[in-house]
C-alpha cells in the first residue's frame, strides 16, 4: 500500500522495490539513461516529454479516469470521480486509479490523490472537451459566477436560441466564433451578459468548465468506457490449409520477383524508391494487383532479399542472401519473411498515396517509412490471438477495440492501417480465412508479454449469448498483471531475437505448406498444369520455358514460341527441352508441343549476328534479301558485303531485338563463330550488412531489478554521506542531468519549496546555495537566497540540486 507523501519525489522514494520495478516496466523511458538516484528518477518521471509518452499510451478507460482526476482536483473524494464518470463501478475506478499511481501519473498525498504537475499541461486546457475554469478565463470573476446552482438556474431561464447555442458547445469544442449576423450576436450577448460564456478575443468566446459540467449534468464524458468493447467473431474452418496455400503463393511471388529483377533490375530513383513505371512492369510480371505487388516488393526488401546495389547507376537487385534463402526449406523461407514483416517499420499500403513530397509515395521510397505500423501490426495480431482458434473477427468491432486501446490516434488513419494489416497478414499466410493460423500464433506468442493486457477484457457472447449465428465475442487474455502499468504500454520494450522466433514459426508453418511436386501434366492445348509448388530445378525450368497463365491451387503454364525461344537462347537444345518435358510430365508429350519446339528450333539460329560494329550472315540469301527490302529495318542501315553477309552500325543486341520483332529468328555469334547462349543474367546487389548494431539492454524485469538495486544502493550511500556531512550546512548535492535539474526547479516553483543547489562560478569553483525559486525561464532561475535578496542564476552553471529537507 502506498505511503502518503508530500510530493511525487517523496512518493517515489517511499515505494518498495516491487513498486519501483512496476513503474520502470510501465515507463521504460525512465531507465535510459539510468538515473543516479530516486530523486533523479522522480524528476524524470515528472518531465513533460516522459509524461506525454505515458499519456499517449493510455487506453480510453485509463484516459477517462485520468481526465476525471484532473477535473475533480487534488485530493477529491472517490464519490466525486464516480459522479464525473457517470458510473457506480467503484472497484474498476479504484483499480484504474491504482494503475495510474503505479505509473506515476498520480501520486498519493496525505489528503488524497494528486495528479503529476505536468499531466494537465499534456492534456491541455480542453480536458474531455471542457473549457478552462472560470478563474482562468476571467480571474476577476466573483466566485458565485462558478456556482453550479446559480448556473443551473440561469440556464433554465435562457431563451431558446441561447439554449441551442449552449447545446452546440456542450460536448466540445468549448470555443466558438461570434456570428456575423445580428441575431446571432444578440443570442451570444445574452449568454455573455449572464456569464455563461466568456469572451477571449474580439470575435471568440469560451464556455467555462463549470458551465459545461452543468450542461452535461455533471458527467465528464458523453459515454464512459472503462472496459474494452467486445470483438464479434465467427467460426471458420480450414484456417491452416488456407494460410499454407497463401504462404506458398507468397514464396512463389518472391521467387518470381527475384528472377525478374535479377534478369532486368529496375533503376533506383534519385530520391530513392522504385518508379511507378517499374512497379507497373513488376505488377504485370507477377500478375497481381498494385497493392499486392507493393506488398511483395516491400516484403522482399524488409527480409534483405532485394536492395540498392550501390553502383554508380544504382538498381534494385536481389542480394546474395537470395541464393541461400531460395535453397532453404520452405518453412524456414516463410519464417524469414514473416519475422521480417512483423518487425518492419515500412507500410506498403502507403504506396501510391500522397507523400511528403510533391507526388505519390513510391515503393521502397522514404515516404513508406512509418514506425507506428509495427506497433499496429502487433496490436492487431494480439487481438486475433485473444480469440478462440478458428475464429475470424468482424473488422468493424476489431477496429473499435483498437480505437479504445489507442484513443489518441486518428480514427481514420488507424482504421486504414488495421485494414492494411489484416489484408497483408492474409496475403502472407499469418491468417487464413480471417483467423489467425497456427504459424501466426507461433509468430505472435513471444510478443504477447510485451503487449498490453488491459483490465476489463471480458468474455461475452454476441447477441445476448446466442451462438447460433456463429458469432463469438473476444476472450481477454487476462486482467491487469503485475507490472503491466494498467493501460500504459511501452514502445521501447525489446522483442525476442528473430532467430529464436523463426525456428518455432518455421516448424508451425512447414506442416501446412503444400508439398513440392516433381511433375507436371502437359495438355494438348500447349498448357501444363503444376498440381502444387514445383521442386527447385523443375520450377526454374518452367519459369524459363513457359509463361504463367493462372495461379491458384494449381499453376497453369503455357508454352509459346517466345517462351521456347527463351529456353533455346539460354542454351537448351530442342532435344533437351523435349526430353525434360517428357521426363517431368505424368502425361504424354502432345504432338503440338513437339511441333512447336521443332519449328522454333529450326528457325532459331538461321541468322547469326556478330559485331564489326555488327554483321549479319546467313546461308540463305533469300533471308538477307528480305531484310534489305524491309522498310521496318531501314533504321539499321543494313549493307551487303557478300551474298551471305550484311553489316550494320547498330549494336548486336539491338539487331537481335529488332530482327526478332520483325519475324526473324537470329542468334548472337561470338568472335570465334560459336553461338553465344543468352543465359538469364543473375544480377546481385551487395548484402545489406546487418552488424550487431548498438548494444541496448531491453527494459525487462531482470534489467529493471538491477536498476532498482543500484538506486537503492545509491540512496544508502547518500544517507551515509549525509551522516558524515552533518557538520556541513544543508544536504549533499550530487551532480545530475540538466533536464532533471530543470524539472526539480520547476516543481519547487510550483510547490514554493526551497532548493539546495551547487553553483559553479567563472573560475570553476562550486558553492552551495539555499534558494527559493520564483521563476524558471530563458535558461535562468530567478530566486531569493537565504538572506532574502532576489538573485538570478544561470541554469547551465547549476551542477546539481536537491529539495530542502
Amino acid at each position: 500500500m502506498a505511503t502518503p507523501s508530500r510530493s511525487l519525489a517523496d512518493d517515489i522514494r517511499g515505494r518498495g522495490d516491487a513498486e519501483l520495478i512496476d513503474l520502470v516496466l510501465a515507463r521504460p523511458d525512465l531507465a535510459r539513461p539510468a538515473p543516479a538516484d530516486l530523486t533523479s528518477l522522480a524528476a524524470r518521471a515528472g518531465t513533460r516529454a516522459s509524461v506525454q509518452r505515458a499519456v499517449e499510451a493510455l487506453d480510453r478507460g485509463h484516459l477517462q479516469v485520468l481526465e476525471a482526476v484532473v477535473v475533480a482536483g487534488d485530493a477529491a473524494e472517490r464519490s466525486v470521480l464516480l459522479h464525473l464518470l457517470g458510473t457506480d463501478d467503484a472497484g474498476t475506478v479504484d483499480a484504474i486509479v491504482q494503475d495510474l499511481w503505479r505509473s506515476a501519473l498520480v501520486w498519493r498525498g496525505v489528503d488524497g490523490d494528486h495528479v503529476v504537475r505536468t499531466v494537465p499541461e499534456v492534456l491541455g486546457t480542453a480536458v474531455a472537451g471542457l473549457g478552462a475554469p472560470m478563474r482562468e478565463l476571467r480571474p476577476s470573476s466573483p466566485p458565485e459566477h462558478a456556482d453550479p446552482d446559480r448556473i443551473r438556474a440561469t440556464v433554465a431561464e435562457a431563451p431558446d436560441d441561447s439554449r441551442a447555442m449552449l447545446e452546440r458547445m456542450t460536448w466540445g469544442p468549448a470555443f466558438g466564433v461570434l456570428p456575423a449576423a445580428a441575431p446571432g450576436r444578440t443570442t451570444a450577448r445574452w449568454l455573455l451578459e449572464h456569464h455563461l460564456l466568456v469572451p477571449v478575443s474580439t470575435d471568440r468566446v469560451a464556455l467555462p468548465r463549470e458551465v459545461g459540467l452543468v450542461l452535461r449534468e455533471g458527467r465528464l464524458h458523453r459515454s464512459t468506457e472503462l472496459t474494452p468493447p467486445d470483438i464479434e467473431a465467427r467460426p471458420v474452418s480450414l484456417v491452416d490449409a488456407a494460410a499454407g496455400g497463401a504462404a506458398s503463393e507468397c514464396l512463389t511471388h518472391v521467387d518470381e520477383l527475384a528472377a525478374a529483377w535479377g534478369a532486368d533490375p529496375p533503376r533506383v530513383l534519385r530520391a530513392g524508391g522504385l518508379s511507378v513505371r517499374d512497379l507497373r512492369v513488376t505488377q504485370m510480371s507477377l500478375d497481381l494487383d498494385p497493392e499486392h505487388t507493393a506488398f511483395v516488393v516491400e516484403l522482399a526488401y524488409a527480409a534483405g532479399l532485394v536492395a540498392d546495389d550501390g553502383e554508380v547507376v544504382p538498381v534494385w537487385a536481389p542480394t546474395s542472401e537470395i541464393d541461400e534463402w531460395s535453397s532453404s526449406e520452405a518453412g524456414h523461407r516463410w519464417a524469414t519473411l514473416a519475422v521480417a514483416w512483423l518487425g518492419s517499420t515500412r507500410a506498403p499500403h502507403l504506396v501510391g498515396r500522397r507523400g511528403t513530397g510533391t507526388g505519390p509515395a513510391n515503393a521502397l521510397g522514404p515516404d513508406v517509412q512509418w514506425p507506428a505500423i509495427r506497433a499496429i501490426r502487433r496490436e492487431v495480431l494480439r487481438e486475433l490471438a485473444s480469440l478462440e482458434p478458428g475464429s475470424a473477427p468482424d473488422h468493424a468491432s476489431l477496429r473499435e477495440r483498437l480505437a479504445w486501446r489507442r484513443p489518441n490516434r486518428s480514427a481514420a488513419v488507424l482504421d486504414e492501417a488495421v485494414e492494411a494489416v489484416l489484408r497483408e497478414s492474409e496475403w502472407l499466410g499469418v491468417t487464413g480465412r480471417g483467423a489467425l493460423s497456427e504459424a501466426g500464433r507461433a509468430l505472435v506468442a513471444p510478443l504477447l508479454p510485451l503487449l498490453p493486457a488491459v483490465r476489463g477484457d471480458r468474455a461475452t457472447q454476441a447477441g445476448g449469448g446466442n451462438t447460433s449465428n456463429g458469432k463469438r465475442a473476444a476472450r481477454g487474455r487476462g486482467d491487469r498483471g503485475s507490472g503491466s502499468g494498467g493501460g500504459i504500454t511501452s514502445t521501447e520494450q525489446t522483442p525476442p531475437e528473430a532467430g529464436a522466433v523463426a525456428e518455432g514459426v518455421a516448424a508451425a508453418m512447414s506442416a501446412h505448406l503444400p508439398s513440392p511436386v516433381d511433375h507436371i501434366l502437359v495438355q494438348a492445348d500447349l498448357t501444363a498444369v503444376a498440381p502444387g509448388p514445383l521442386v527447385g530445378g523443375l520450377g526454374s525450368f518452367m519459369r524459363l520455358a513457359a509463361d504463367v497463365e493462372s495461379r491458384g491451387g494449381a499453376t497453369v503454364y503455357r508454352f509459346t514460341p517466345e517462351s521456347v525461344r527463351r529456353a533455346l537462347d539460354a542454351g537448351w537444345t530442342a532435344a533437351d527441352f523435349t526430353e525434360t518435358v517428357r521426363r517431368s510430365s505424368r502425361t504424354p508429350v502432345p504432338q503440338p508441343l513437339e511441333y512447336l519446339v521443332a519449328d522454333v528450333a529450326r528457325k532459331h539460329g538461321q541468322t547469326r549476328i556478330g559485331g564489326a560494329a555488327a554483321y549479319i550472315r546467313s546461308d540463305d540469301e533469300a533471308v538477307l534479301d528480305t531484310m534489305l527490302a524491309s522498310r521496318d529495318l531501314t533504321p539499321l542501315r543494313l549493307r551487303r558485303l557478300a551474298p551471305t553477309v550484311l553489316v550494320s552500325s547498330a549494336d548486336p543486341r539491338v539487331l537481335v531485338d529488332l530482327l526478332r520483332d520483325n519475324g526473324f529468328a537470329p542468334v548472337h555469334e561470338g568472335q570465334d563463330g560459336t553461338v553465344v547462349h543468352a543465359e538469364t543474367p543473375r544480377r546481385r546487389a551487395g548484402s545489406r550488412r546487418r552488424g550487431p548494431g548498438p548494444m541496448v539492454s531491453p527494459v525487462d524485469r531482470p534489467y529493471t531489478q538491477t536498476l532498482v538495486d543500484g538506486l537503492r544502493a545509491a540512496e544508502a550511500t547518500a544517507d551515509q554521506r549525509r551522516v558524515e556531512d552533518e557538520t556541513r550546512p544543508g544536504p549533499r548535492i550530487l551532480a545530475m542531468d540538466p533536464v532533471v535539474t530543470l524539472s526539480l526547479l520547476r516543481d519547487a516553483v510550483a510547490d514554493r519549496h526551497g532548493v539546495w543547489i551547487g553553483y559553479s562560478d567563472g573560475h570553476g569553483a562550486t558553492s552551495r546555495h539555499l534558494i527559493h525559486p520564483q521563476k524558471v525561464e530563458g535558461g535562468r532561475v530567478r530566486a531569493t537566497d537565504e538572506s532574502g535578496h532576489e538573485k538570478s542564476f544561470s541554469v547551465h552553471r547549476i551542477t546539481g540540486a536537491t529539495l530542502e529537507s
